[in-house]
């Protein structure tokens, strides 16, 4: 099933930029859609309400303003990503603020829900869901979701455990829609290996945090060219729910990342209301403040650049990928069959 065209016709790329607790911003999405890919944010970052609603705003006006002037190089569209889950009790707002703006792409985790599917349909907007399961992502799907996010093991943030090639294979045996694989994807060649597996977009996210337009403290950015796989650690602690953090974080607010305990599941903290874990370590640290969420492929970020610079080197690797790899599948595609 071909993409459905906002997610065609004005990338550079076929890739989303993830959207990263407090690290994505106006000033990120605007760069990332200007260089040719899907910028996106969680409307929790917009914080009151009022200042979503502002946000919004700027980020139309500017897109807007750079199409006129480059008619032949056009920004892609951006998401807004709304977290479903029950505990967010700015949910119907922000939905109304995303109907009012007529965001192109929506973005829903922790939960699938038919109202706010609904809501988005209501002006011809595109809803992605991310998933860490097969069950999870037919649910999302018989709930009015148009599409999926497939979150595979080595994601940031609130990830899961599957390999992407498992998880891809189970769901495209059902799924023709549009489908995007999260998980360790921080290079042009990368890009290319999703889609080889089936996916038609990539997700890209921790590779953002260490760009200039980032809203990360230049600590966290330094951690990110500095780190590798390695020093990624799961983890349900720090929010009730596993997700991927760095390690050298945890140990600077107190905490044995070897040891670490169980988080209870059904008291989930997203970072919104205090320290989001329980005892032991600074108790003044925060979740996403303080403890740093990341994803394994780190290790393809060697130095601190701006969002076009990356996305630029993103375009080139991709590029060089499918020129090496083309002769090798003519080749193939030549051979005689075998019985």
């Amino acid at each position: 099933m071909p993409l459905p065209s906002v997610l065609r016709d004005r990338l550079r790329l076929p890739v989303i930029a993830s959207p990263l607790f407090i690290v994505s911003g106006p000033d990120l999405v605007i760069a990332q859609c200007k260089a040719g890919i899907v910028g996106s944010f969680p409307s929790l970052n917009a914080r009151p309400v009022s200042q979503l609603d502002e946000w919004l705003a700027r980020i139309e006006e500017e897109l807007a303003a750079w199409d006129r002037d480059h008619p032949d190089t056009p920004s892609a569209p951006f998401a807004v990503n709304q977290i479903v889950h029950k505990t967010n009790n700015r949910l119907e707002q922000d939905i109304e603020l995303c109907v009012k703006y007529k965001v192109p792409l929506v973005i829903t985790s922790l939960g699938a829900r038919t109202e706010v599917n609904d809501a988005i349909h209501s002006y011809g907007g595109l809803v992605m869901h991310d998933v860490i399961t097969d069950s999870f992502a037919r649910k999302a799907i018989e709930k009015g979701a148009d599409g999926l996010i497939a979150v595979a093991a080595g994601a940031g943030g609130h990830a899961g455990t599957l390999s992407p090639f498992a998880l891809i294979q189970e769901i495209r045996a059902w799924f023709e829609g549009p489908l995007a694989l999260s998980g360790s994807i921080a290079s042009g060649r990368a890009i290319l290996a999703a889609q080889a597996m089936g996916a038609d977009l990539a997700y890209v996210g921790s590779a953002f945090i260490a760009t200039v337009e980032a809203n990360a403290v230049d600590a966290y950015k330094d951690m990110i060219v500095e780190s590798s796989a390695s020093d990624v650690i799961y983890s349900n602690l720090f929010t009730g729910v596993h997700g991927n953090y760095l390690a050298p974080s945890i140990i600077h607010a107190g905490l044995d990342p070897k040891t670490l305990p169980q988080s209870d599941p059904s008291k989930m903290d997203f970072g919104t209301s205090g320290s989001g874990f329980g005892s032991g370590g600074n108790q003044s640290a925060k979740v996403w403040r303080d403890i740093w969420g990341c994803g394994q492929g780190i290790g393809a970020v060697t130095a601190r650049e701006s969002a076009g610079q990356f996305i630029a080197r993103l375009a080139d690797g991709y590029c060089e990928a499918c020129a090496e790899l083309a002769p090798m599948a003519e080749t193939a595609l030549r051979q005689p069959a075998r019985s």
